[in-house]
């Protein structure tokens, strides 16, 4: 038997008067997703447990089958992990965003413009952290170079009680009223007010900003927590698998959970990301007798993030189009069973540009338990309301891995 997931992540919205009513999801038109809705289990599940916030970290280890109110110890150790950063049962590692702020005055007064300074390349953001480490860095603190605008700080003996707040969430507000919070809490302000005096004028923005590129002009802190440790994933269901993402957050749950990581050239994380490479890793892992390919793709919730609601429906139409049609013609032909999951980690609303914990829809098939066809059936927000209902992430990863008949074929509701 074979397995498949495969997240768009972020992809499930709400409902928006620009397009006349539907969702992002509804608009797009999966062709080769909502074929196969037709004939499977389609539903919605809850991928965020009560009083976690949805986060891409709990959000992911859920759908992956491990409940985040057991296993989630903070997203940044997760990403640290994919970074082979080696950490010790004390050490507290944070996220730590490059960002763009705008404005002239004090730190507090100026404006979280873009949680990604507009996507900056890995090869400019790599400078910018070595620089911030050299003038930083040293005794407890160290910073690490990531991908794209994500990187890590680790501390030793650290706090991680912190107040720390996502810069995405808080896009277009004033960066005084989401400082870090908590005791000790000034020594984290004082590292993001000395980067942004260390980078607004480095070289590197110059550049950008004669461009008409935004600037990487400061560090961003969260995201802390300390060494994860997850179960193994074969000792939980008895499958080897695989991660397919571009960012360090989905590698370190994989490689955490004891699955292998493959990197794809040109995997970024944006609408820009090489669909077609992660369709054809996803197959070569599958060749190399792997029976689970988890394939994560961020360019939908990258576009929510940036409001960008075209970018935000032809990534969409991609991840249909170029990922899930031929790792699914693949499937097909390969001569073994096969079982199919599509579902988003989470919603990223257009009109709040983060995350919700809302339900999200999900399409479960089995090739061995195909069901009667059903027109009426997609991989939607509305029309999963109308299938199953899971109370969980690892609620459905169980029964997704656990096989059996589906809960819709037995007439039940969970």
């Amino acid at each position: 038997m074979k397995y498949l997931i495969l997240v768009p992540d972020g992809c499930a919205d709400r409902p928006i008067p620009a397009l006349g009513g539907r969702t992002p999801l509804e608009a797009a038109g999966l062709e080769n997703i909502n074929a196969l809705a037709k004939v499977s289990e389609t539903g919605t599940v809850k991928t965020i447990p009560d009083g976690i916030a949805p986060g891409s970290d709990a959000a992911n280890l859920s759908v992956m089958g491990f409940d985040p109110a057991v296993y989630l110890t903070g997203r940044s150790p997760l990403e640290a992990v994919s970074m082979g950063i080696k950490m010790s049962d004390t050490d507290v590692a944070f996220r730590t965003n490059l960002v763009t702020l705008d404005g002239d005055g004090d730190y507090a007064d100026l404006i979280i413009r873009d949680h990604s300074s507009g996507d900056i390349s890995s090869e400019e953001a790599r400078i910018l952290m070595e620089t911030v480490e050299e003038k930083l860095g040293g005794g407890a603190i160290r910073f690490y170079p990531g991908v794209s605008y994500r990187h890590a700080m680790i501390v030793e003996n650290g706090r991680d009680d912190y107040v720390l707040t996502p810069p995405h969430d808080v896009l277009t507000q004033r960066a005084g009223d989401h400082l870090p919070r908590g005791e000790g809490a000034d020594e984290i302000e004082a590292l993001m007010r000395k980067s942004h005096e260390i980078l607004k004028d480095h070289p590197v923005n110059t550049e950008r900003v004669r461009k008409g590129l935004r600037p990487a002009n400061s560090i961003w802190i969260w995201g802390q927590g300390k060494k994860p440790r997850l179960s193994s994933f074969y000792e939980k269901y008895g499958i080897r698998g695989a991660v397919i993402s571009a960012v360090d957050l989905i590698k370190g749950i994989g490689l955490c959970a004891g699955l292998d990581v493959r990197d794809i050239p040109g995997a970024t994380g944006t609408l820009r990301t090489n669909f077609t490479g992660k369709a054809e890793g996803a197959v070569a892992e599958f060749k190399n007798g792997k029976d689970f390919v988890y394939i994560h793709v961020e360019a939908p919730d990258e576009c929510g993030h940036q409001g960008d609601l075209e970018g935000k429906i032809e990534s969409m139409r991609r991840i249909d189009a170029e990922v899930f049609k031929p790792v699914h013609d693949y499937l097909k032909a390969c001569g073994e069973p096969y079982r199919i999951l599509v579902v988003p980690d989470h919603r990223t609303p257009m009109e709040m540009r983060t995350h919700s914990a809302e339900p999200v829809p999900f399409v479960l098939f089995d090739s061995e338990n195909p069901l009667p066809e059903d027109a009426g059936k997609a991989f939607s927000e509305q029309a999963g309301q109308k299938g199953t209902y899971y109370d969980s992430g690892h609620a459905l990863a169980d029964r997704f891995f656990g096989g059996g008949a589906s809960c819709e074929a037995q007439g039940g509701k969970r």
